[in-house]
């Protein structure tokens, strides 16, 4: 099993920034993927970001150019910096690590709005 705590979430004036952590703990296998989804109210699931342990960083469309993925290994650990954030970013984030099996993140809270 793996646990996932998530951390960085609230409040955001428009324009503004947030940095969400999510920090893996539990059966940890060096090759895995770690990235970050969200749900906005009366909306699908979507993928924001993803960054395997091996490999590159991969980014949504919507998200790319203001959304930073980045993870520290020896942490197992991923971040999300999230800049220029928008009203159309409030959603849950949710934080997944996959191998064989997904595992989620229990959802962090990210509200912009003035």
């Amino acid at each position: 099993q793996v646990q996932l705590v998530e951390s960085g979430g609230g409040l955001v004036q428009p324009g503004g920034s947030l940095r969400l952590s999510c920090a893996a703990s539990g059966r940890i296998s060096t090759i895995n993927t770690m990235g970050w989804y969200r749900q906005a109210p009366g909306k699908e699931r979507e993928l924001i970001a993803i960054f395997p342990s091996i490999g590159s960083a991969h980014h949504a469309d919507s998200v790319k150019g203001r959304f930073t993925i980045s993870r520290d290994n020896a942490k197992n650990t991923v971040y999300l910096q999230m800049n220029s954030l928008k009203p159309e970013d409030t959603a849950v984030y949710y934080c997944i690590y996959r191998t064989q099996s997904t595992y989620w993140g229990q959802g962090t809270q990210v509200t912009v709005s003035s």
